[in-house]
Formats: C-alpha cells, sequence, structure tokens
C-alpha cells in the first residue's frame, strides 16, 4: 500500500500548460507583494504609523509606493544574487550573466522558459532591508517605525511565495516513509534514486512503492517543506505579529520579533528540507552526514541552519540595543519633565 500523499494531478508550474510565460510562481509572488502592500497601506490608513511611532510626519499613499519599488527591487535583486553566489558559485562566477537569464538547456540543445529558480530568502531580506533603509533614509522617514510595519505585512505574503514553490515542485524536502510525504512528479533525474543501492530499494519498501520490473531509478517520497514554511514562517509568525503590532514597547521591536521568529521555525524546519547537495552539512557532529537525504541526527546543521542562528542572534542583539536606547532616551525625558 502506497503511503506517500499523491502531489494534485491537476497542478503543473504553468497555470495554462504550453504557455511557459503564465507561471503559477510569478503569480503567487504579485499577489504575495498584493497582500503586503494591502496590509502596510492599512496600517497607516488606520493611524497606526503616527501612533504608535511617535512620528510627526504623516505617511501618503505616494510615499507607500516609492516605498514597496524600492523595496521589491532590493528584494528581487538580493534574494537572485545571493541565491546564485552563495549557493552555487562554481557556475555563476564563471558565467555572471546567469544570474538574470530565466532559460535553461534541456540536455538537447533546446533551450526552456524557467522564470528565475533559485532566489534566497536571505538574500532577499538583506537585498529588501537596503531598499527600504535607501528609501526611509531619502524621505526622512524613520527607518525602525517603517521596518515594524513592513514586518507586519510581510510574513502572510510569503506564504504565497511558498506556495508558488509547491506550484513549482521544487525546495521540497527530505525523503520520507512518513504518512504525510509526497511524490513531487516534477523531481529531476538528478533528485531521484538508483534502485542498485540496497538502502534505496529497503527504503521503497517501506513507503510502500511499487518497483517495477527493470526500472534503474525511483521517484521516493518527500517532506512537503514548502507547505511547512508557508503555515509556520507565513501563517503563524503573521498572526504573532498582527496581535503584537499595537503593544510594541518601542521602535524596531516588531522587525526584531519577525526575524527572530523566522529564523526560529527556519532553523527547525530546515530538519525537514533536503540541504544543497554542493554544500552539505558545514556543521556535523551527527551520524549519517554522508546522506543528506535522510534525516539522522539533529546535530547535522545545514547551511541554511547556520544562516537562521546567524539571523536568530542578530535579532536578539537589535532588540537588546533598540531597548536600551529607548530606556535612555525615556530616562532623559523624566528628567527633563521631572
Amino acid at each position: 500500500m502506497l503511503l506517500a500523499i499523491q502531489y494534485p494531478s491537476w497542478l503543473h508550474p504553468e497555470i495554462i500548460p504550453g504557455l511557459p510565460f503564465l507561471r503559477w510562481y510569478g503569480l503567487m509572488y504579485l499577489v504575495a507583494f498584493g497582500i503586503a502592500y494591502f496590509l502596510f497601506s492599512y496600517q497607516v490608513k488606520h493611524g497606526e504609523f503616527e501612533r504608535y511611532s511617535g512620528s510627526q510626519k504623516a505617511m501618503t499613499q505616494d510615499d507607500i509606493s516609492d516605498l514597496f519599488i524600492w523595496g521589491i527591487l532590493g528584494l528581487i535583486l538580493g534574494a537572485r544574487i545571493f541565491g546564485t553566489l552563495v549557493y552555487n558559485p562554481e557556475t555563476y562566477l564563471k558565467a555572471p550573466w546567469l544570474i538574470f537569464w530565466p532559460f535553461a538547456g534541456d540536455g538537447a540543445g533546446k533551450l526552456n522558459f524557467t522564470g528565475f529558480q533559485g532566489m534566497s530568502y536571505h538574500g532577499g531580506f538583506i537585498g529588501g532591508f537596503l531598499g527600504v533603509v535607501f528609501w526611509a533614509k531619502k524621505y526622512k522617514f524613520k527607518f525602525a517605525a517603517v521596518a515594524d510595519l513592513m514586518a507586519v505585512s510581510i510574513p502572510l505574503g510569503y506564504t504565497f511565495g511558498r506556495l508558488g514553490n509547491f506550484a513549482n515542485g521544487e525546495l521540497y524536502g527530505r525523503i520520507t516513509t512518513s504518512k504525510i510525504g509526497m511524490i513531487f512528479p516534477q523531481t529531476p533525474i538528478s533528485d531521484r534514486f538508483y534502485l542498485a543501492e540496497s538502502w534505496v530499494r529497503d527504503f521503497a519498501e517501506q513507503a510502500g512503492l511499487l518497483v517495477q520490473d527493470g526500472a534503474s531509478m525511483i521517484n521516493l517520497p518527500r517532506h512537503p517543506s514548502q507547505l511547512y514554511e508557508a503555515f509556520f514562517e507565513g501563517v503563524v509568525l503573521w498572526l504573532i505579529l498582527w496581535l503584537l503590532r499595537k503593544k510594541k514597547p518601542f521602535d524596531g521591536f516588531l522587525v526584531c520579533v519577525y526575524t527572530l521568529g523566522y529564523g526560529f521555525f527556519r532553523f527547525f524546519i530546515e530538519y525537514f528540507r533536503q540541504p544543497d547537495a554542493n554544500k552539505g552539512y558545514p556543521i556535523s557532529f551527527g551520524t549519517g552526514a554522508a546522506n543528506i537525504y535522510v534525516y539522522e541526527s539533529w546535530k547535522n546543521i545545514s547551511t541554511g541552519q547556520i544562516l537562521c542562528s546567524l539571523m536568530i542572534l542578530a535579532s536578539l542583539a537589535a532588540m537588546l540595543i533598540l531597548y536600551l536606547k529607548d530606556k535612555n532616551l525615556q530616562d532623559k525625558k523624566r528628567k527633563i519633565d521631572g
């Protein structure tokens, strides 16, 4: 009996099969940006920017539009550059023009439109962060206060970005024999397994897969980690921030909660994601580190987990600095008033 969940047969990377330029991945990005824009505008429209940040300067709709242009531009550039040069430098340092080349060969000399596959969240965060910093400085808005509004607006949009990854059949997790495992039909040959290896046959048998006579490779069920991320790093994190938005003790608190929460959730979900084959485990104290496809030990740390750890530490440090800065400011005000 097959234990894995079947990937939806109607779902393909293209919205309309045969039209490669109309893809769910691109549509989900547009939906994500639209949701973030709506939530940001909602907070500004209801006076939350001035009320909870103490800003004396009102923000107009034109200001919001300019902010999102700079933020999205920085996000896309950062996500793509970081995702290619950090995770696959061997290819892109030799041919840097491929960073923004949305086509890939099929091995038979034919070019297929693939879009920009390989977008890094951490790079997108850094790029978007710099875009917002530039905008805030240019238009003389307090960056920490603006970043708090962005932090509340982003996670729910992020959910749709991960749903786009799911529709693309990419960024799937490790192989698993659990009942929540899923077989992704778009899995490339490079991520399938040779049946000549005994552990692969044993794994397929445990998953209840029927091995066809004469087959040399098999597509094994995997964790749908895109959906885990969509829920925890998207929906759950957004609910936390939405409930905290009117109770923040100082400017910058919400963006620190966002980066702290994202880093925490992503760190643990990384145990279900498949590490990059060319990276493996940069830190390994557990067993089975040579086989990145199967979870063996929590002591094997991926590149994503290292980045998340740095993100968590930076969030805690920034929160402490902002708290002390605000406390010092409040103490000075009390002395003046007293």
